[in-house]
Parts: C-alpha cells; structure tokens; sequence
C-alpha cells in the first residue's frame, strides 16, 4: 500500500468514526505496522495545521480524532442547532399536547385522542428530545408511558407543568362571571 493510500485510507476512517480512535486500531484495520499508522497521523496533523481548513486531527492521549477549528465552532453550532430546531408539525404539536396535559400516557392514550396512528410522531418527538419514556403503566399489557423532558419545558420557556395555559374548560371555570343583569 502507498503511502498516498494509507493516509487518505486513515482520513477517511477517523471521518466516519467520528469518536477518537487508536493507531493501533487504524493500524490493525490497513494490516500495517502501528509505528507506520502513527508517522502518517502526524503528518496528517501537520497538513491540517498548515492549511486553512476548518478541521483539525486532535491527538489525545494514545487516541486520534478528527474535529472542528475553534475558529469554525460557532458556525458548525449554528447550522447544528438549525437542523436540530425544525419547526414542529402541526401533528408534533398537539401530540406533545396531549403528553404534557395529561402525563404519563401510553402510545394507545394519544391515537385515541387524535384517532390517527401516532407512532412516527411520538418516535420523532423522542429523537428530539421533547418526550421520553417514563417507565410502564400499570395497565393489561403494561404499556410504555411517555412524559415531557426538560428540554420540552426550555423550548416552551417553561419552568415547570404548571406553567402550561389551561385548556378551555379551565379556563372558563377560573373567568370571573362578567355579565350583567342586562345580558342575556
């Protein structure tokens, strides 16, 4: 193998992975001598550090990793929290109203409520960390129940539950009584 190919075999498997990684690992992968891997992480390294990139190879303790510039951190955040923060869908919003007015409940709970299936819904407001599982019922079956996060209450700019506006009925009930005599 050349050594073109092994350094842009190296690049490529400290992109994918993603998490720090060992020499020996890489060297254990290409079959190759982990003091040959290692001469091609520093060179690496090097080339990062003399160009102007937006990445660089991070070498921490006896393990590699590719990572954001501090330079370019803000603008990785910013597109990160973009894609993070899509508007929810008018189904999201009143599954997770449903959750948060009447939590714990079960999967079964919701789609009787809305009389659609709720699942992909429920499954993306967990991935989003607006929902999680909160144990089991106690119900036949023992269903998963499902609960607001804090992340749920810092999106809303939420302190706690009790901040939720009341739903209709409440609401009529805590209205003073306005009407006068007159009114019909």
């Amino acid at each position: 193998m050349e050594f073109k190919e092994i350094k842009a075999a190296t690049e490529a498997m400290l992109f994918a992975h993603g998490e720090p990684v060992s020499a020996q690992r890489i060297a254990e992968v290409l079959e190759l001598d982990s003091e040959e891997v290692t001469r091609v992480l520093y060179v690496l390294r090097d080339e990062y550090d003399a160009a102007d990139r937006g990445i660089e190879l991070l070498h921490l303790e006896e393990k590699w990793q590719l990572a954001t510039k501090s330079a370019c951190g803000k603008y990785v955040k910013t597109i990160l929290d973009k894609r993070r923060n899509t508007p929810l869908s008018p189904a999201a919003l009143e599954v997770l109203a449903i959750i948060a007015y009447n939590q714990p409940v079960s999967r079964s709970f919701i789609e009787q409520v809305r009389g659609v299936d709720s699942s992909s819904t429920v499954h993306k407001l967990v991935q989003k960390g607006l929902i999680e599982e909160a144990g089991r019922l106690d119900l036949p079956g023992r269903p998963i129940a499902f609960a607001t996060t804090d992340t749920f209450l810092r999106t809303f700019g939420l302190t706690s539950l009790a901040g939720l506006p009341p739903l209709h009925s409440e609401a009529a009930e805590s209205l003073p009584d306005s009407r006068q005599e007159g009114d019909a």
